[in-house]
């Protein structure tokens, strides 16, 4: 049996994390699950992580160096607002449907176990999207494209929304959900909201 590397094992324990959470739900989240699930003993999995909240937060680092680190590229490109917003939305669709379980498992560790360290990255990858989002739509404005009266802070707020329902979806369709058409879907209602 060929020995991998902790840098790959520890890529095979954060996904196995986020499948565990999506296809059995995170009360199946134990580290007799885990090792199961990747093939490897329970102390391998110490080896590699010294604790679940250590694991967590490798996911996090992961979620603001990929998926965060991304969205801000999109948001400073010099492409038009509206196409900004479409590739924003889209990427975060994309993210989530490749990341299955990710928002599930930041949103229910830092509540339920009331984690402080969890609880701040958590504000800091919401703040940053509203940020984002927040950015773009004044970009818009500006341009004379969307109109100059809506309340920025509060269509950024519903725009937070749309992973929330993009997870119910996911949860729902048990395999059967089409990201573009929920992409496209949500592009136009967030138009409906933002044009003059």
């Amino acid at each position: 049996m060929i020995r991998q590397s902790t840098e790959i094992r520890q890529e095979q324990i954060k996904s196995a994390v986020l499948d565990i959470i999506f296809t059995d739900g995170l009360k199946n989240l134990s580290t007799r699950n885990l090792a199961k699930r990747i093939g490897m003993s329970e102390g391998a999995i110490f080896r590699h992580f010294t604790s679940k909240q250590e694991i967590i937060l490798a996911i996090i680092k992961d979620v603001k160096r990929e998926f965060i680190g991304s969205l801000r590229m999109i948001a400073n490109s010099k492409k038009t607002p509206e196409s900004r917003l479409k590739s924003l939305l889209c990427a975060t669709v994309k993210y989530l449907t490749d990341n299955k379980g990710i928002t599930m498992l930041l949103f229910s560790e830092a509540t339920s176990n009331n984690d402080t360290i969890l609880k701040a990255s958590l504000q800091e990858i919401f703040n940053t999207q509203k940020k984002l989002v927040s950015k773009i739509i004044l970009d818009g404005i500006a341009s004379g494209q969307w109109d100059e009266n809506i309340p920025v802070e509060n269509i950024a707020m519903l725009y937070m929304g749309i992973p929330v329902s993009l997870n119910i979806e996911l949860v729902l369709s048990y395999g059967e959900f089409h990201a573009d058409n929920f992409c496209s879907k949500m592009m136009i209602l967030m138009l409906k909201l933002l044009n003059k």
